[in-house]
């Protein structure tokens, strides 16, 4: 984890922005969109922005906490998942081919022996552990899940992508995240903890129940972002974690989705300062930690519409709406074109 972070290049940051005060429009009109795109082109270091070939990669893992009744499906269902995504025949995949972006799915942690054909197999162990009963990983093992992301985005800028979302499938991943987020944000876990895929009163009562006593089994504290993970979180999230990494490494702008991906965010932030500096934000999403981690990341997310769906969709979503400011951006009329004078900042 030790590697210095060589934050986005400011110089083109502020070049961006008075390429987009040239646009024939008022200054600010597309709001956090021009923002966003400085932001993407200070990453990728240059004013001529290139978002044309992007990605979500996709952590599918399971969660041994499906044992204590935190979720009205089991196991079986993110394997059913991940085999269909396999097949590019899920939400993400349907959304992804429309706004024309891959979907790289990854079995970091799939409780079973099947190999799924069209995802990446790179497979930690067969699921975490039920942390109500002991740790749900290893520090070994999460430190493995989290280089794996890291490769990944050393793999894809290889491969020429630009820009990444970040995705991921796994019964109880929205417990292990309320987990960690109350844990990084030292909040009770009504406050972070919601219903997920469609939990009852009863079902929310009891995800709460144990994310509770695992706090206090565990004695968390804010500060110790690599033993929350070890402690409560999953392997999609220490997956993501290091795809987070990887983006501040090696100058990869990263579009965060829901609020699994969020914890992940902050987690890596906890872990390397300044890894927020390349997390581009996509979408406030339903359960009730979203707000607040991306509140603590600094990140505003220019989509508030509750989405729930998972996978990335919500980074998908986000892909498509850079594209339509890009449009602007790239081929929009300037002053000079109209030949009317520019507006001034004051």
């Amino acid at each position: 984890m030790e590697f210095k972070i060589e934050e986005p290049d400011k110089k083109i940051r502020q070049e961006i922005k008075a390429n987009w005060d040239r646009v024939a429009k008022p200054l600010d009109g597309l709001g956090e969109f021009e923002g966003l795109l400085a932001r993407i082109g200070a990453i990728l270091g240059s004013p001529e922005i290139d978002i044309a070939k992007k990605a979500v990669i996709v952590m599918c893992a399971d969660n041994g906490v499906v044992a204590e009744g935190i979720s009205q499906s089991g196991q079986e269902i993110t394997a059913a998942v991940t085999e269909n995504l396999g097949k590019r025949n899920t939400s993400v995949c349907k959304m992804a081919q429309t706004v024309g972006a891959e979907v790289f799915p990854v079995d970091i942690g799939v409780n079973t022996d099947r190999i799924f054909p069209g995802v990446i197999s790179r497979k930690v162990k067969k699921g975490t552990n039920d942390f109500l009963l002991k740790p749900a990983m290893s520090e070994r093992e999460a430190m493995q899940a989290v280089r794996v992301g890291m490769e990944l985005v050393k793999e894809c800028k290889e491969a020429g992508y630009t820009l990444l979302g970040t995705g991921e499938m796994g019964i109880g991943n929205t417990t292990t995240s309320a987990a960690m987020a109350a844990a990084l944000l030292s909040v009770p876990p009504e406050i972070v903890a919601g219903r997920g895929a469609g939990l009852s009163d009863e079902g929310l009562a009891r995800k709460r129940q144990v994310i509770a006593e695992a706090l206090e089994k565990y004695q968390l504290r804010e500060t110790e972002p690599m033993r929350i993970l070890c402690s409560v979180g999953g392997l999609d999230i220490a997956g993501l974690c290091g795809v987070f990494l990887g983006g501040a490494k090696y100058h990869m702008p990263i579009v965060a989705d829901g609020v699994i991906s969020a914890v992940a965010a902050l987690t890596a932030e906890r872990l390397c300062p300044g890894t927020k500096e390349f997390i581009i934000p996509s979408h406030k999403g339903k359960e009730p930690a979203s707000e607040l981690l991306m509140r603590e990341l600094g990140l505003s997310p220019v989509l508030d519409a509750e989405l729930a769906l998972g996978e990335g969709t919500g980074a998908v979503m986000m892909f498509s709406l850079l594209d339509i400011a890009m449009s602007l951006y790239e081929t929009g009329a300037t002053f000079g074109d109209f030949k009317i004078e520019e507006y001034h900042r004051f």
